[in-house]
């Protein structure tokens, strides 16, 4: 923590009460282990960002895909990084930009961009759980047609993981670990596919060697939004930063940072390996699809390895499932620590574990899954229900993609906070000179506007939902969760107010 006569905005101690410290911050060393090393840190990092279904869909722009991967990793993703990493030092508590944007623009804010962080992990379970449906299906395509089936399946899914969620914080880090193995296996298991289909004397099934096949054009404006969202995550893992391994300020500092360094590093290697060999297998046009991944495996090392690698890929999924839940609780548990939310919501169980967090997530991407599969395709006529696993992950994952763009801007709005009002301690603490976190920090809300914008009017997946249906859709599911939420922060507000009233 950061000690000082002077508040991290410059003004004394009785003016602002964003300077006294928050009651979880002092809460989580006391009651939660402290057992997350640098290896932990990473594991989260690279399995939070590392959906490598990604690179099939970014395979649809050809060889103008590593464009916009370059393009985003160095406007989006580079920046993002970066500010992670310089409020984590200044601010290494758990909660990651919940407690940061309480430190920096107040307690309003801080309840505001923690919904907006938490909410929408609600889709990226059904998200990933959808993907192993899949994955199932592709598979065998006469497994799971049914939407009333696969919702089914998800739900299966969601409960299996909640339970391993509270698990002990061991238990659940060591499947993590074990998930993000099985996505570097994955992704060695696809890249020597790409290298041996060329080296076996195959052409490339995508040309590099012109400069058209470079361009970006209205054709792949919708690759921004999606490897944007790709890229989305870098907080995930400091969600949990108060229960790093707590042996000195100096070395707390060292894994913050090294921790991202390595997973920026592993998730470039992994989305740049992946979609080169799809590429090179199967080309823009039937690398677009996710199961293409497994199909560049089977043609190039046959079937045996490419069983292995959707072995892989669904066990990450899986693993995936449990960390989102797992570390997203997290910022139930400190919202009800510091009593913006129910205390029971954020109440631990016998592994020091905030289960009832899990339960809440969890009963709410199931009534969601429940609406989305067993409810609207019955109600509303589908052209081909077997898709609808495909549309409702595009569609979840592109108002994640709106809403953590939107949050992420405050990042930078931290930064120039900081150093607005408290130039002296961001000297202290930078962990790169002043005019390089400026220069990100003007360049990242640019980029985050961009995405907010292409994705609204961009469809991901063009051949099963046109651009204008595209923008009714995500828009209105945006709409839709903001609304719920802001009519669950009132119950919540009010309950939790009327708690501390009355205790």
């Amino acid at each position: 923590m950061i000690t000082t006569n002077v508040s991290p905005l410059g003004r004394s101690p009785e003016k602002r009460k964003s300077d006294q410290p928050l009651a979880s911050e002092e809460y989580v060393a006391k009651a939660l282990p402290p057992i997350l090393r640098t290896r932990d840190m990473v594991a989260i990092f690279l399995i939070a960002i590392v959906f490598i279904t990604n690179a099939a869909t970014a395979a649809s722009g050809g060889a103008a895909s590593y464009i916009y991967w370059i393009l985003g990793g160095i406007t989006f993703f580079i920046p993002s990084v970066i500010a992670t990493a310089q409020l984590g030092v200044l601010f290494p508590y758990e909660g990651s930009i919940y407690n940061w944007t309480y430190r920096t623009l107040g307690s309003y804010w801080a309840f505001f961009v923690g919904l907006c962080w938490w909410f929408p992990v609600v889709l990226i379970l059904i998200s990933a759980s959808d993907t192993i449906v899949t994955y199932i299906q592709g598979l065998n395509p006469t497994w799971l047609t049914e939407p009333w089936q696969q919702g089914l399946t998800i739900m299966v899914i969601l409960i299996v993981t909640a339970f391993l969620a509270t698990r002990p914080t061991r238990v659940a880090q060591n499947l993590v670990n074990f998930g993000a193995g099985l996505i570097l296996c994955a992704v060695t298991l696809i890249a020597v596919a790409g290298i041996r289909w060329l080296l076996s004397g195959h052409p490339s099934a995508t040309s590099f060697n012109h400069p058209a096949d470079w361009s970006i054009n209205a054709g792949n404006f919708a690759l921004l939004g999606l490897i944007t969202l790709a890229y989305l995550g870098s907080q995930v893992p400091l969600n949990m930063g108060g229960e790093m391994v707590r042996n000195g300020e100096g070395e707390r500092r060292k894994s913050i940072i090294q921790h991202l360094q390595l997973g920026t590093l592993l998730v470039f290697v992994c989305y740049f390996l992946a979609t080169f060999a799809l590429l090179v297998v199967e080309g823009s046009t039937n690398g677009a699809t996710p199961f293409a991944l497994i199909d560049t495996v089977d043609k190039s090392l046959g079937k045996i390895w490419g069983n292995i690698t959707v072995i892989c890929i669904m066990g990450a999924f899986f693993c995936a499932v449990v960390m989102y839940n797992a570390s997203f609780t997290r910022i139930l548990f400190v919202g009800s620590v510091d009593k913006r939310v129910p205390t029971n919501v954020g109440k631990l169980n016998k592994y020091r574990v905030p289960a009832n967090g899990v339960i809440v997530q969890t009963v709410l991407a199931i009534v969601f899954t429940a609406f989305a599969f067993l409810v609207v395709p019955y109600t509303i006529k589908i052209n081909s229900p077997a898709n609808l696993a495909t549309i409702i992950y595009n569609v979840s994952l592109a108002v994640v993609s709106l809403v953590w763009a939107l949050i992420t801007n405050f990042f930078y709005i931290a930064l120039f906070k900081l150093f607005l009002r408290n130039r002296a301690i961001l000297r202290e603490k930078a962990i790169l000179p002043i005019p390089v976190l400026l220069t990100i920090s003007v360049v990242g809300p640019i980029s985050c506007v961009a995405t907010i914008v292409d994705s609204v009017l961009y469809s991901w997946i063009p051949s099963l939902v046109p651009n204008s249906t595209w923008t009714l859709v995500v828009s209105g599911v945006v709409l839709i969760c903001f609304t719920l939420v802001a009519v669950g922060s009132m119950f919540a507000t009010t309950e939790a107010a009327w708690q501390s009233w009355t205790t």
